[in-house]
């Protein structure tokens, strides 16, 4: 897995996710076939390594076998996958993304917004959720010093498991932050809850939110410091992301505003050492694990040794024609395309002349979206290529797998939301128009385009449209902006007219599965479905 050097022993980690680690509700315990099981793989300190690997690899992989066939969860193995799925949630239904795959009627349900308890993505996003939540717990559970005592372990040992365990925990708490902002109010598991002690109950979205909150706080002072972990690892700015982007998002979460917070902990990353990439394609190619002075966290992909069909593999693919021309298919460094995804006319006319960060082609399509599934309607989205900055291609020698990284979390948008926290409650005018600039300034090669003043709310939403479009922020931005279900900022099919429309503000979250509310009398559906 490129520049993560876990050691991946696919046998062990086989064994852990089938035998131990299927379900919320399972017993975790049970005797495998072949006889290994929990207690004996952590009976040895040298296996915690693997598990982890397993555990980040949760975000990327969709199985133990790629790029499919021993898939984690049930389903289209490549439909499933962590990132594609929270991507299909956070694009799909806003203006940044519509999708051509007409015989999937959920494709469907999420370019009209028009989703319900069964949509098989929305269940895609809860059971990937809910399988890493489970799989952290009970490695967790197994890096107690009281385990670790118990069995011997040297005290080296001990230390290093600890910091692994500061990266499960923060794994697991990324998962509950992305529960919170997509169903609100779930099951909430930790390694507490052991096996047969009976379905959980439902947490509130600010018992969740004060959940993530306490244990990033805590992670703060346990992970390393920033940029002091292997690249695709979580480090404590990591942990000040996800407690910016909580605290932005606080008054849509909890009903109070946090913005100070949120300026704190954007302050903390944009004062530990980052900067921006001169060039913003290099963020997006298949050499951008080169980009470590931007990217913040990101999540690691390799044409060879992590094949399957979503993250970056997905979103290069499904935004290249099926046939594209000879030029296109290089540019795009991919042996073809899927003809799926592509951008609206709203987020083109988002941009302005001498943008850099404009990279939607017109190849072989028109402007005018008038049907959904008319791949050829709306523009190309050439942003992530699988190239390197010197031209040559990824790993791949097919072309059928990407290199390329997902940066989840970089410094750009530390810089829009420490702006914006101060436009909704006040702070340093002077250095929030400063780091408002710097995005700016990176954009159009120069100053020509600088603000002298803080931006108004539509000017830093459009400016987030621009600079983070197609990296799953856009659904959740436009709900904090009121736009999402607002009948006065339309683009093609919202609400399922052409047109566009406003839209129930129920689809503000989405729907506890079905499945879910049968098999847990606990639980309870979110308001309107």
């Amino acid at each position: 897995m490129k520049n993560i050097r876990f050691p991946f022993r696919w046998v062990l980690v086989i064994a852990l996710s089938l035998g131990t680690t299927t379900s919320c509700f399972d017993a975790l315990n049970l005797q495998p076939k072949y006889g290994l099981n929990a207690l004996k793989v952590y009976a040895d300190p040298a296996n915690y390594i693997n598990v982890l690997a397993k555990i980040y690899g949760g975000l990327s992989l969709t199985g133990n076998a790629g790029p499919a066939g021993q898939g984690d969860i049930s389903g289209d193995e490549g439909f499933s996958q962590y990132l594609r799925v929270l991507w299909n949630l956070q694009e799909l239904p806003t203006e940044e993304a519509v999708c051509a795959w007409a015989n999937d009627a959920s494709i469907r349900d999420l370019n009209e917004a028009d989703w319900n308890s069964q949509s098989s993505f929305v269940n895609m996003m809860y059971a990937r959720i809910f399988y890493q939540a489970p799989l952290c717990n009970e490695f967790i559970y197994y890096c107690s010093d009281d385990w670790m005592n118990e069995k011997g372990f040297s005290e080296a040992d001990q230390q290093r498991i600890r910091g692994y365990k500061s990266e499960a925990r923060f794994i697991r708490a990324l998962s509950y932050y992305h529960a919170i902002d997509l169903f609100g109010n779930v099951p909430l598991v930790t390694e507490e809850d052991r096996p047969g002690s009976g379905v959980p109950d439902q947490a509130s979205r600010t018992e969740l939110f004060n959940y993530v909150e306490r244990e990033m706080k805590e992670l703060e002072n346990l992970l390393p410091q920033p940029r002091a972990n292997e690249y695709g690892r979580a480090d404590r700015a990591a942990a000040w992301m996800v407690l910016a982007k909580l605290y932005l998002n606080a008054e849509e979460y909890i009903g109070a505003p946090r913005y100070a917070d949120c300026i704190t902990y954007c302050e903390k990353i944009m004062d530990a050492g980052y900067k921006l990439e001169d060039n913003y394609q290099w963020l997006f190619l298949a050499d951008n694990h080169l980009c470590r002075d931007e990217v913040i966290f990101a999540v690691n992909f390799d044409g060879l040794r992590s094949q399957n069909y979503g993250g970056t593999t997905f979103l290069v693919k499904s935004s290249t024609p099926a046939a594209p021309d000879s030029a296109y298919r290089a540019k795009r460094g991919t042996d073809g395309g899927w003809g799926g995804n592509r951008a609206t006319p709203v987020l083109f006319d988002l941009f302005s002349p001498g943008d850099s960060r404009n990279l939607l082609d017109t190849v072989g399509m028109t402007r005018d979206m008038l049907v959904w599934s008319e791949f050829g309607q709306g523009y190309l989205v050439s942003k992530f290529n699988n190239k390197t900055r010197n031209g040559d291609f990824g790993s791949d020698p097919q072309k059928n797998f990407m290199d390329i990284d997902f940066p989840m979390f970089r410094l750009a948008d530390v810089y829009l939301m420490h702006t914006e926290a101060v436009v909704r409650g006040g702070g340093n005018t002077a250095r929030a128009i400063e780091t408002f600039n710097k995005v700016r300034e990176r954009a159009f090669g120069n100053a020509s385009k600088n603000v002298s003043a803080l931006p108004n709310l539509n000017e830093i939403c459009d400016e987030r449209g621009r600079e983070l479009y197609w990296e799953a922020h856009r659904r959740t931005d436009l709900i904090r902006f009121d736009r999402f279900v607002a009948s006065d900022y339309l683009w093609p099919f919202k609400g399922g007219v052409v047109a566009g429309q406003g839209i129930d503000p129920k689809f503000e979250l989405y729907p506890l599965p079905l499945s879910d509310l049968v098999a847990n009398p606990k639980l309870r559906q979110n308001p309107g479905y």
